[in-house]
Formats: structure tokens, sequence, C-alpha cells
């Protein structure tokens, strides 16, 4: 006689009612400061200061328009898709190539490899900030966008050549050979094989290294000192000075500084998901 295997008991209603009120508590901490922060941008700054917590009484875009101008958001915009866009194209070819080097090619020395890109992620951007800073000086890169991109992909590589790693080891070594036997050089398996089959992987690294890089702060500030310059990030803070903080705009620029963020994870949080279930499936 086959005995018939338990059936999952379901948990007692009382403790589901606290886990959906868990639930339901952590949704509205988190999307109450982002509505706050919405609706709290379309306020003057005196209003904002009587009253912090209420609806808008008279809704205006100035603030917006003011802080586009005096805070030149136009150009602060445009640096950050720069320094964001191609830090995050180089960091993934990067990434995505030293993972097929290091999974696929038969070398001794790929374990030091790997164990160096590892060690790379305990490295703070903090405790090198000033040796870099006086390399760039000495290079002459100060001031140029070449001297924000290269700090940026060196930092985001570790990350994105472990989580590349980790995939691409997945991918049977079977296709790799058999593309050589019929004459395939590196460079063929690495574009027609390697990048087409690692599409989830590099959604995720996309995805990663895009957040990274548009909200990273402290390499812009450091490296560059011409308004021309600053990303999205520093030019919010030219609103909050130390006698005079322009609420209002300061709202509207982070506003301004948190849509792209949000629209992007919109659109592609489907892809990261996807993109960690099958790296951690492959494992």
């Amino acid at each position: 006689m086959v005995q018939e295997m338990p059936r999952l008991r379901m948990a007692p209603l009382s403790w589901r009612i606290a886990a959906y009120t868990l639930m339901a508590a952590f949704a509205v901490l988190t999307i109450f400061p982002l509505l706050w922060l919405f609706y709290s941008s379309f306020k003057p700054h005196a209003e904002i200061v009587v009253r912090p917590l209420g609806l808008p009484l008279n809704p205006s875009l100035d603030n917006y328009f003011r802080a586009w101008q005096l805070g030149s958001l136009g150009t602060a915009l445009a640096n950050s898709f720069i320094y964001t866009s191609i830090a995050t194209t180089a960091t993934l070819f990067l990434a995505l190539a030293a993972a097929f080097g290091i999974t696929k090619f038969p070398f001794k020395s790929s374990a030091f490899f790997t164990a160096a890109f590892a060690a790379g992620l305990m490295i703070t951007v903090h405790a090198v900030i000033i040796p870099l800073f006086l390399a760039e000086v000495r290079v002459g890169i100060i001031n140029r966008r070449i001297g924000v991109i290269l700090p940026y992909i060196a930092f985001d590589l570790p990350m994105s050549v472990m989580i590349a790693i980790s995939y691409v080891r997945g991918i049977p070594d079977a296709l790799i050979e058999s593309a050589e036997i019929d004459g395939a050089k590196y460079r063929y398996v690495f574009w027609k094989m390697i990048v087409p089959l690692s599409t989830p992987v590099i959604a995720t690294m996309v995805i990663l290294s895009f957040l990274r890089h548009w909200n990273e702060f402290l390499f812009v500030f450091v490296f560059t000192t011409k308004i021309a310059m600053k990303s999205l990030p520093v030019a919010i803070t030219l609103f909050a000075g130390r006698n005079n903080i322009e609420y209002g705009m300061q709202y509207a620029s982070l506003v301004i500084g948190i849509l792209p963020m949000i629209i992007f994870y919109f659109f592609f949080h489907d892809q990261l998901i996807r993109g960690f279930g099958e790296g951690s499936l492959k494992e």
C-alpha cells in the first residue's frame, strides 16, 4: 500500500493576518515618503515650513522651473546620462569578456583572477579616494568626464564580473568545443554564442550598474569643480546650503532625480528577477 504524502498545512488565520498587516505597513512606509516628496514639490517654501505634511493648497510648477534654471539641472541630467550610459556599457562588456575568459579558457591562473575580482568587492571608495584624486591630478584628468567614468567602471567591475562568472560557468562547454571544431574563433564564440545566451544576466548587470552609477555622488563631487561637469545628485545638493535651504526647489530636483530610476526599474524589474533566478539555477 502506497503511503500518501502528507498535505501541506495552511498557516493559521492569525499568522496570515499578521503577515499581511506587516507587508501592508512596510508598503505604506516605503511608498508614503515618495508620495510626500512628490506633492510637496508643488508647494512653495513657506507652505512647506508651515504645513509640512499637508497637501498643496495651490499646486504650482514654479519650483521645477526655478530649480531647472538655477541648478542647471538640464546640464546635470545630461551628464548623469552620459556617465551612466558609458560606464554601464563598458562595465557590461568588460565583465562579460572577463567571465568568458575565466570560465571557458583553460589556464591555471583563472582561480587567481577570480579571487582578485572577489577581493575587489572589499575595497571601499572612501579608502582610496585621496590617492585616486592625487593620481588623477598627476595624470591630468580632473574636471574631465573620463576622470569620472574610469572610477565608475573600476568600482563596478568586481560585482559585475562575479555575477557574470556565476552565469557563464553554467553555459555548456560542449557548445564552445563544437564551435571550435568548426573553426570558429573566440571572437565569434563570444559575440554569437556567449552574449545571446547571457541575455538574462546581461539585463541584471545593466539594471544594477545603471542604479549604482546614477546614484553615485562622491566621485563627481571630488573629481569635478565645474558646474558643466556635475551630475544630478551633486547638483541637487546646491539647494541645501548651510544658511539657506530651499525646500521647494530641493524637493523638485529630487523628484527629477528619482523619476528616471523609478521608470527604469518599472520597465526592467522582471528582467532583474529573471536574471537572478536563472543565475541561481545554473549554479
